[in-house]
């Protein structure tokens, strides 16, 4: 049983809210951050990166960051302006992206039923990054960046949905400079929704685990603070944006090497083929699961298994992100753990194929690995079994906006 509950969101008029809404956080770096919102003193990522506005080198983790993201916060809340709805609602949100669209529920989840394994994952969190999201939590006293939740598609809650459209106009409608259409609805009778998804049997966490792991542990904190504990305190609960999961998307994940491990051009690939069937001139994106694209020396290659290769049999061990690595990245190239080798880098499938090209081209890279994307069932099957999925396995998009509705605590 899923429970959902409204929440009085923090938002911008409907006239800033294109300037406001932000990239999420962790997907572009201090320099990308800083283009994104040069000129824009609105754009969320002065709060949500606000390293942006220190002196270059200010290290990102470092007490004036997290200063410097509530000052920023309180001026954006003051002079933008943000405002708090006055009587708690849930949210719709549609993503449109090319001739791809989806829509879900905008609300806060429980955190007692994350701690306890009711809301399923699949990915295991880096320790410095949920220091980093906590810290941002607790000084803002706001979770501003929605987790990313599924859950097995249900005939009635689509039919809520789309009654809750009808005569319905929505708050925010914009196309951002991606071109990827954002438009969102405030759903005040929200009573139905909430009973359907009472019986939605599970929710699975899609993308996100850092923040709905940071929010958990911003609530131990603020209740070891506190004189008083109900239990119904907004920093028991965390937003999320709740998508059936007939309509998301997953691009692939794709990888990139430094290096050959010592091994020139010739012994890599002889070293493959022991593992691989390769073949030359290849597609740079490959057409079905098990097989895997390699970029090398200005030429695509292409790899499959052989046919007397043995099928790993585990619901983890058969994911093509795993076979890549337990036959190529780590006995060839000597990757073991791909959280921690700064020989390893990841770029998501929406940079497509001419960004890896571009690495290898031009020597940041040796060696690029293409793959056929990871599958929403992959996902779900990997969160029943209660195992976790290889890092980087998957790349969602289109992505949510941070900004738009945030969750006071």
């Amino acid at each position: 049983m899923a429970i959902i509950r409204p929440f009085n969101a923090l938002r911008p008029h409907p006239d800033r809210a294109p300037q406001v809404a932000a990239v999420p956080y962790d997907v572009v770096n201090t320099e990308e951050a800083q283009a994104l919102a040069a000129g824009n003193p609105w754009n969320f990522l002065h709060v949500s990166r606000p390293e942006i506005d220190l002196p270059e080198g200010t290290p990102v983790y470092s007490d004036q960051v997290y200063a410097k993201a509530s000052s920023n916060f309180e001026k954006l809340i003051s002079e933008c302006p943000l405002e708090t709805e006055e009587t708690p609602s849930l949210y719709l949100y549609r993503l449109i992206m090319s001739d791809h669209e989806q829509i879900g529920v905008v609300a806060c989840c429980s955190i007692d039923e994350y701690d306890r394994d009711l809301i399923r994952k699949h990915e295991r969190t880096r320790r410095d990054k949920e220091d980093d999201r906590t810290r941002h939590i607790l000084v803002l006293r706001a979770q501003t960046g929605p987790v990313l939740l599924t859950y097995r598609a249900q005939a009635r809650v689509d039919s809520l949905v789309a009654d809750a459209r009808k005569g319905n106009p929505p708050l925010y409608d914009f196309v951002a400079n991606d071109d990827i259409r954002h438009t969102i609805w405030r759903v005040p009778a929200y009573d139905p929704l909430i009973e359907a998804f009472k019986e939605v049997p599970n929710l699975y966490i899609a993308d996100g685990h850092h923040r709905a792991a940071s929010a958990s542990r911003a609530r131990v904190e603020l209740k070891e603070q506190g004189f008083a504990f109900i239990g119904n305190e907004e920093y028991n609960f965390f937003q999320c944006v709740l998508f059936p999961d007939d309509q998301l998307q997953i691009l692939p994940y794709n990888r990139v090497v430094r290096d050959l491990n010592g091994m020139s051009r010739d012994e890599f690939l002889t070293r493959v083929r022991a593992n691989f069937v390769v073949a030359e001139n290849e597609p740079p994106s490959p057409k079905e699961r098990g097989h895997w694209s390699m970029y090398l020396d200005s030429r695509w290659y292409g790899l499959a298994l052989p046919d007397d290769a043995t099928n790993p049999a585990g619901v983890v061990e058969s994911l093509d992100v795993s076979i890549l690595q337990d036959r190529l990245l780590d006995p060839i190239l000597g990757i073991k753990d791909v959280r921690t080798d700064k020989r390893i880098d990841f770029v998501g499938g929406i940079r497509g194929a001419e960004e890896l090209e571009n690495l290898v081209n031009e020597g940041k890279a040796a060696v690029a690995f293409s793959l056929y994307p990871t599958t929403i069932d992959d996902l779900l099957k990997v969160s029943d079994a209660g195992e976790i999925m290889p890092p980087k396995s998957t790349w969602f998009e289109p992505k949510l906006r941070d900004g738009l509705l945030s969750h006071q605590i």
